[in-house]
């Protein structure tokens, strides 16, 4: 059910307005907004694996895993259902409570979806909860998502629809859209968000933000990745995005959907420690956890424990994640 205390209709001008912001005034609406929904002291973690590595198809300028770029990634087959279970548990003892996993495909054929479907079921099992990011969904490959109780599906935008398709040729921002319809009408979480740092500007960040803040129900979590630059991919030298910049862009999208979990997402080996607890500060509370996302790095839990100790921040419990998801 959409939550009519929440704004759909937020207009460009508005958005841009919040952008130029003095910085303080922004962070000041933004950790209030915060503080109205959530424990300010509270972050979400996450652990993603690369369940099915390379061999993409896409044409995605920022992706290591296209099949187009020679970037010396091994590309590997599905992984096997107990290295999944193996993974999944490693990742709650180091303190995730949302086990994602994530296959280098355009879209899931019906008997890899059987395959992901199993590896669902046997990390609801382990008591946490499940995501998958597997490419373009059909309604009826949705459907059968929903009946396995799979929790969140990430599909990100990526980008404005302006800039799209200086980013990406191979799918269309609609055929995005489409599958993000196909999840929130089954009523499964979205977990939808972009990438900044790719060339854009902030007229696309905040067309980015729009996108995501007017659709029917905001997403459930909303990752903002930092570009991490591979070599030989087409955003390999890529101007580096202002540090402050990535903040406001944390701090928009917390006020333009104050009950969304804004996830910190790639990028975090490139920002100090510093940077990341002004984002904290500025609305963010989710992270993903572990030395690897998908193939790019990140950094080891126990470096993020000792941050979360020095700025008085709690890991959520899977009971707590599960009660600020409903």
């Amino acid at each position: 059910m959409t939550d009519t205390s929440l704004r759909h209709d937020w207009s460009l001008a508005e958005i841009k307005a919040l952008f130029e912001l003095p910085f303080n005034d922004l962070l000041f609406q933004a950790q209030t907004t915060h503080r109205q929904h959530f424990d300010p002291n509270s972050v979400q973690i996450s652990s993603l694996l690369s369940i099915k590595t390379g061999a993409c198809p896409e044409d995605c300028a920022y992706c290591p895993q296209s099949a187009k770029y020679d970037t010396e990634l091994e590309k590997e087959r599905l992984l096997p259902l107990d290295e999944v279970k193996q993974a999944a548990l490693n990742a709650k003892n180091n303190g995730a409570t949302r086990f994602c996993m994530g296959a280098a495909w355009r879209n899931p054929t019906d008997k890899n979806l059987d395959k992901v479907i199993e590896m669902i079921s046997v990390v609801k099992d382990l008591g946490l909860e499940t995501c998958v990011t597997l490419g373009m969904l059909t309604r009826q490959q949705t459907q059968r998502l929903k009946q396995a109780g799979l929790d969140y599906y990430n599909h990100n935008l990526d980008t404005s629809p302006e800039y799209y398709s200086d980013i990406i040729t191979t799918r269309t921002y609609q055929d995005r859209l489409d599958t993000l319809q196909h999840v929130q009408d089954e009523n499964i979480n979205v977990c939808c968000g972009g990438i900044i740092g790719m060339g854009e500007d902030e007229t696309d960040r905040a067309s980015l933000l729009q996108q995501l803040a007017n659709m029917p129900r905001h997403p459930e979590s909303v990752p903002i990745n930092l570009l991490v630059q591979v070599k030989n991919t087409p955003l390999y030298g890529t101007e580096a995005l202002d540090p402050l910049e990535f903040v406001r862009t944390i701090a928009v999208a917390r006020i333009l959907m104050p009950k969304s979990a804004v996830r910190l997402s790639a990028g975090r080996t490139d920002m100090s420690d510093e940077l990341q607890a002004l984002c904290f500060f500025a609305g963010a509370n989710s992270i993903f956890y572990g030395e690897k996302l998908l193939t790019t790095p990140n950094p080891k839990e126990n470096k993020d424990l000792e941050l979360f100790e020095r700025l008085g921040i709690k890991p959520q419990s899977v009971k707590q994640a599960q009660q600020t998801a409903a």
